[in-house]
Parts: C-alpha cells; sequence; structure tokens
C-alpha cells in the first residue's frame, strides 16, 4: 500500500468517526421531546401506531389525522382463523391499516400513543409507560395482560431510563385523538384473559 492510499484510508476512517460522533452528539443535545422523537422516528412507531390510508400514488401512507393513534375504532373488525393463515401459508396477517395483526397469539391492534385522557396514555404516568416497556405487560402492571405481537417491547425494555423518558415526553407532547382501540381477541378455543 503507497503512502498516499494509506493517508486517503486514515482521513475516510477519521471522517466517519467525525461524522458519527456528531450525529451522536447532536441527538444528545436536543430537548427530551426532540430526542423522544427521533427514537420514535428510528423506532418505527409510526409503522404500526399510525393507521394507513392510500395515498394519491395508490400505496399507504401515514394518515396526518391520526398519527400514534392506534386502530381505529370505526374499522371493522378482522376475522382471521389459524385456518386462514395455514389456507395462505403465513404465521401473521395485518389488516389494510397495518394497524391489526392476526397470529397464533389472536388478534391484537395497535395501541392509542397520543395523550388523550380516555382512550390513549392520558392516564398513564412516566413510571408506568416505563415498566410497560421493560416487562412486557400492559401498563406495567405485574398481572396485567401481556403486550402482544408485533410490538417488539424486548428490544425496547434495554432502552437507557433517558430515552424512554424521551419517548414519554415526545408523546405526551402529541395532540389528543380520542380513539378507543379494541382489546385483542384471543386465538379460537382460548378463554379470554379477564
Amino acid at each position: 500500500m503507497n503512502k498516499k492510499s494509506l493517508i486517503l484510508r486514515t482521513l475516510i476512517v477519521f471522517s466517519i468517526l467525525f461524522l458519527l460522533f456528531e450525529a451522536q452528539t447532536a441527538t444528545l443535545d436536543k430537548s427530551p421531546v426532540e430526542r423522544g422523537k427521533y427514537l420514535v422516528t428510528i423506532g418505527g412507531c409510526n409503522d404500526c401506531h399510525t393507521p394507513k390510508i392510500m395515498g394519491a400514488d395508490g400505496n399507504p401512507m401515514d394518515d396526518p389525522k391520526r398519527i400514534l393513534s392506534g386502530h381505529p375504532h370505526d374499522l371493522p373488525f378482522p376475522t382471521w382463523t389459524p385456518q386462514d393463515m395455514k389456507q395462505r401459508n403465513s404465521l401473521a396477517m395485518v389488516d389494510p391499516s397495518f394497524t391489526a395483526w392476526s397470529g397464533p397469539w389472536g388478534v391484537s391492534f395497535t395501541a392509542n400513543l397520543t395523550p388523550d385522557k380516555e382512550t390513549g396514555l392520558g392516564e398513564w404516568n412516566e413510571e408506568t409507560f416505563i415498566q410497560a416497556l421493560r416487562t412486557g405487560k400492559h401498563q406495567g402492571q405485574p398481572n396485567g395482560r401481556d403486550i402482544l405481537p408485533p410490538m417488539p417491547w424486548f428490544n425496547y425494555k434495554n432502552l437507557s431510563d433517558d430515552d424512554i423518558k424521551a419517548v414519554w415526553a415526545y408523546l405526551r407532547s402529541l395532540p389528543a385523538v380520542k380513539n378507543q382501540v379494541p382489546t385483542p381477541i384471543p386465538p379460537a378455543g382460548m378463554p379470554e384473559e379477564k
């Protein structure tokens, strides 16, 4: 390797390290709400918690009136069975709004993450939110119902307290959307949770 090539590679490596450091510093310098918005974005929360509508190009897009409001209460319930999935050779199925999922666990609906007091996270507190992400239990209650797939709570459980608090701060800054999400439907033949 010649001297010019070594210098060029060294400069490239240092440039990449500098950019990574700057990107990390930029996200740390943000307010908790800005940091939370960043984490919600890279965490893909809108992918499931924001209902999809058809865009002008015929592709699904986030419904701007229902950001992070979960499965719309006014949509018909999906009617999937394990037999439907077997026939389609599928492990899981999703409805057109991308907010209701069916699989071996039954049918789950993405939660309303807006601060609406009656139908969203408005009655939760920061500690409840942290415990829910750490334990995979609704409202962080030890005897609460499981947070069902596709919610990857186990990927978020090791976030720092500061990061989870930032996500909480961002969610609290959203406009409240009144939307009563249905409760999960257990798989056929299983007793309903109480």
